[in-house]
């Protein structure tokens, strides 16, 4: 007994070696920021300018956008990609202005015209910071009597997607929920490990390592990087069963990069709901669903948002 205790405890130390060494070397690349492309979009002279401010002090801000002329269909907070703006909701919600509805934009904080937090710089994987900043513009649709009567819906575009659709998933009142390039920090750290890892892991032992183990190292580098940069990563993967109830539109590019479809692909399987949509874009790279056909990308939302917001009570 003696013996096998020892044993038991060398193993384990040697476990814990391996994942220590893995979650040095994986650290460095998790809290590397892609080199995103984001195309600038021009200020609008007609929206509204606004700014409100979070549970914490942080003032962020934003513009409203309205359709030309007609009453509101109902009301899409649009949450722009990470370097993205809030002024990109002309574009990506383009066809919603024209179908009708306000669409209410604003700039996360430490990004375009919102107030940096200080010490925080933000990167590719969504925080708890990012999930306030949702709740407090949505605390500010709720304080507009020209906004609170509407119909709800929401829209993320990629790092946007996150706090969305946890939005989603804790607000009632949210009844669909359009995201693009939308990933989970877990499911893409696993997508790219098993797609890099033999750079660095000869590939007989990448194949005998069970995922479990894989998944305990990126729990590991995770919780480290939280450590040492004092914020909270966001698991996703706990609030998508929470969507059974809401309508899901999930937007992937064929040829992204990034955000491989299998990445949506997962996300729309943990929803496991009927109402769970998932659209791949030939062609599309990530976050340019709409680039490579903006008539058809057009159509779909509105008529998904329609479907739900119209036809249910506001």
């Amino acid at each position: 007994m003696f013996w096998l205790l020892i044993l038991l405890s060398l193993l384990v130390i040697i476990d814990l070696t391996v994942h220590l060494i893995y979650v040095r070397l994986i650290l460095r690349i998790f809290e590397t920021k892609p080199p995103f492309s984001v195309v600038s979009s021009p200020p609008i002279p007609e929206a509204e300018q606004i700014s409100f401010m979070t549970s914490d002090g942080i003032t962020l801000r934003g513009s409203i956008h309205r359709q030309i002329s007609g009453p509101a269909k109902g009301v899409i907070l649009f949450c722009p990609e990470l370097e993205g703006s809030h002024w990109s909701a002309a574009t990506y919600a383009s066809g919603l202005l024209q179908s009708g509805y306000t669409v209410v934009s604003f700039d996360f904080r430490s990004q375009g015209e919102s107030d940096p937090q200080p010490g925080y710089a933000p990167i590719h994987w969504p925080t708890t910071f990012e999930v306030e900043d949702v709740r407090s513009a949505l605390r500010f649709i709720e304080s507009r009597s020209d906004l609170n009567s509407l119909p709800l819906g929401i829209m993320g575009v990629s790092r946007g997607s996150t706090p969305a659709l946890i939005a989603a998933a804790e607000t009632a009142n949210i009844k669909a929920v359009c995201c693009e390039g939308a990933y989970s920090t877990d499911a893409l750290l696993m997508h790219f490990i098993f797609r890099w890892a033999t750079l660095y892991v000869p590939r007989y032992v990448l194949e005998m390592l069970p995922k479990w183990h894989v998944r305990v190292t990126l729990i590991m580098v995770r919780w480290t990087s939280r450590l040492l940069r004092k914020r909270r990563y966001v698991v996703l993967e706990n609030w998508l069963p929470k969507l059974k109830n809401r309508s899901v539109l999930l937007v992937a590019g064929a040829r992204d990069n990034y955000v491989h479809p299998d990445v949506g692909r997962g996300l729309q399987k943990r929803i496991d709901s009927p109402s769970a949509q998932l659209w791949v874009v030939p062609s599309a790279k990530h976050n340019s669903a709409r680039e490579v056909g903006p008539v058809e990308y057009d159509r779909r939302l509105s008529e998904f948002f329609n479907a739900t917001l119209i036809t249910s009570p506001a």
